[in-house]
């Protein structure tokens, strides 16, 4: 920690998961969030990639989210155990546009149950994003999936579109203070020295790619 002004600065670095079906917009979120740009020509992702973001939380305390963009093709598959290893929340993404995303959710969240828990031994929080909610065939049936999270035990869910900027910060922030409160309570499980840094092999999977309203939450 480093001192500024007498104040102890605490600096945090945690392991997100960015998961979901392919083409859901997994990759577009994490470019927006981290870099405030959106291009809808990104390639698809082989494996996985992932990207930092560094939030001031408060004059004290420094968040690096590390957020791990895992292929929807890896769906369900021996590698995701390597991926989702010490992370200590998830974001699943579906799209409002492809019913069939949506329905994955449920599968996506139980691969996470079975891979990864805190050092507790308690799930991982995880928050549910439902992606292009601007686009003209989506629609959101917000009774229906304020149903859907207290059911499956998700933190919330947001509405949200990378390409147009809804709710992209409010969602990550609000991830953002559940992590802190799980890493204050609950124990998360000690990050080994290398083990946010992707092997050889792994990087030779990645890509090299260097409605209105607010959310729901629970």
């Amino acid at each position: 920690m480093d001192a500024i002004g007498g104040d102890q600065v605490q600096q945090h670095l945690y392991k997100i998961l960015v998961i979901g079906d392919y083409a859901v917009g997994k990759t577009s979120i994490i470019k927006r969030y981290c870099t405030g740009m959106f291009s809808p020509n990104y390639k698809l992702t082989i494996g996985v990639d992932f990207a930092v973001k560094e939030v001031q939380w408060d004059k004290n305390t420094t968040v690096s989210l590390q957020l791990w963009d895992i292929a929807g093709h890896e769906r369900f598959g021996t590698m995701t155990r390597v991926y989702y290893k010490y992370a200590i929340a998830a974001i699943i993404v579906f799209d409002l546009g492809r019913p069939t995303t949506f329905e994955a959710v449920t599968k996506w969240r139980d691969d996470i149950n079975s891979k990864v828990v805190l050092g507790n031994q308690q799930p991982i929080p995880v928050l549910l994003l439902a992606n292009k909610c601007d686009m003209k065939d989506s629609s959101i049936d917000k009774a229906m999936l304020d149903n859907f999270v207290k059911e499956h035990n998700f933190i919330g869910w947001f509405p949200t579109s990378a390409q147009s900027n809804i709710n992209i910060d409010e969602a990550m922030m609000f991830l953002t203070g559940k992590v802190l409160e799980v890493a204050k309570t609950n124990q998360p499980p000690k990050q080994e020295e290398n083990t946010l840094n992707l092997t050889a092999s792994d990087k030779s999977q990645n890509n090299n790619k260097n409605n209105n309203g607010g959310g729901c939450c629970t």
